[in-house]
């Protein structure tokens, strides 16, 4: 089915920061499956991982334990500080996940309470509920009617949440950086007062980590920065470095799941966890964390550097999630398809706006592709804007 518009290379190949299409031309990816990628194409530890995990056992279902699922529940409830793990497919069916558990809290101590406070320009997954609960423009109107439930405050601004608060609300639920919206970033002090916030009235704090978990912002988690710690927390992306995997996790006091409220048949299943925790264990690695906040920092020293020749201002976001305004409309889509089309080595990147483009690499991409990448943005990016 259409469901986007996509250009005609067919990929056949990856390594790494690098793609092949059917014609054998190369091109340097700086989208890597929406951050999908952590460690690149075809990444050895996860190719290994799955071949090893592949000959031993793949899925035994849901009513079962096995041993890979219950290392990567161990390991991240370890890294992030919260006590238990429900794994999905996917970050929306994780964002899902939360949605219910919170109502579920709701029911069971709040009186009933069900309304989850959500953000304008927010997006958090294609589900039902979780497009109700997005603030993405024209997600109200899509599939209507929506799930009611989800009243919309306004990022970095705490008097937009405490006007919504009242005796139906259960929950707020943010991304720390608003990825779709263009890498919009909640600031750290605007964080530490939601947490507040939510702790004076008996609120859950959600905060949905699917695009800045797992080491994308040079932190384990996007809300390292500002020194809180959520009552819930949800996982996708680049947790499975190319495996379809999401995580819920969560407080023990939150964990109110009864069985039976809450399942899916290959949830938890031995292959993708068994990828997960080669994608764990590599982020964990001595100085891996550093390098990414290297590589963001000479990305930032970068695209500053254009962004200042246009006139446009200084790149939004952290680590390896990354956005660079132009100062036409129309430029981003331009720049994007010279990128892909350029002689010798194409590159991909994302126009996340109309005048914003957003680089989301793998977070081993070297210093030498880095350079590449800026340098090619900076001339097909002066050409689209009308510099020459």
């Amino acid at each position: 089915m259409t469901v986007t518009h996509r250009p005609s290379p067919v990929f056949t190949r990856g390594r790494g920061s690098w793609l092949w299409d059917g014609e054998g031309r190369r091109y340097l990816d700086l989208v890597q499956g929406w951050a999908v990628n952590t460690l690149g194409h075809a990444a050895p530890p996860v190719v290994e991982a799955l071949a090893r995990q592949a000959a031993e056992l793949m899925h035994v279902g849901p009513g079962f334990h096995n041993a890979p699922a219950i290392a990567l529940a161990s390991r991240l409830t370890g890294l992030c500080g919260l006590d238990r793990c429900f794994f999905t497919n996917s970050g929306a069916e994780a964002n899902e996940g939360a949605i219910k558990l919170a109502r579920k809290f709701g029911q069971l101590h709040r009186g009933g309470a069900y309304e989850i406070i959500t953000f304008a320009d927010s997006f958090h997954g294609r589900t039902l509920a979780t497009m109700s609960a997005s603030g993405k423009p024209g997600f109200d109107t899509l599939f209507a009617p929506q799930v009611p439930g989800f009243p919309k405050a306004r990022l970095n601004d705490l008097a937009s949440i405490e006007v919504l608060v009242s005796s139906r609300t259960v929950a707020v639920m943010l991304e720390p950086i608003q990825g779709e919206a263009g890498v919009v970033e909640a600031r750290p002090d605007f964080l530490q007062a939601v947490r507040r916030l939510c702790d004076d009235h008996g609120l859950l704090l959600i905060l949905d980590e699917v695009q800045t978990g797992v080491g994308r912002t040079g932190q384990w988690w996007g809300h390292e920065a500002s020194g809180i710690r959520p009552d819930i927390m949800t996982l996708g992306k680049g947790l499975g470095g190319g495996a379809p995997i999401g995580a819920l996790l969560a407080r023990e006091g939150v964990c109110c799941f009864a069985p039976g409220d809450q399942g899916g048949t290959f949830n938890g299943n031995a292959l993708v966890c068994a990828a997960a925790l080669a994608v764990i264990d590599a982020v964990a690695g001595a100085g891996f964390l550093a390098e990414v906040r290297a590589r963001g920092a000479q990305w930032r020293d970068g695209l500053d550097r254009l962004g200042r020749r246009l006139g446009s201002g200084p790149v939004r976001g952290r680590g390896l999630l990354l956005a660079l305004d132009l100062p036409r409309t129309d430029a981003a889509a331009r720049a994007a398809e010279a990128l892909r089309e350029r002689g010798g080595t194409g590159v991909l990147v994302n126009a996340v706006r109309p005048h914003r483009l957003r680089l989301m690499p793998a977070l081993n991409i070297s210093q030498e592709e880095t350079a590449l990448g800026i340098e090619a943005i900076t001339e097909a990016v002066m050409v689209a804007a009308g510099g020459g």
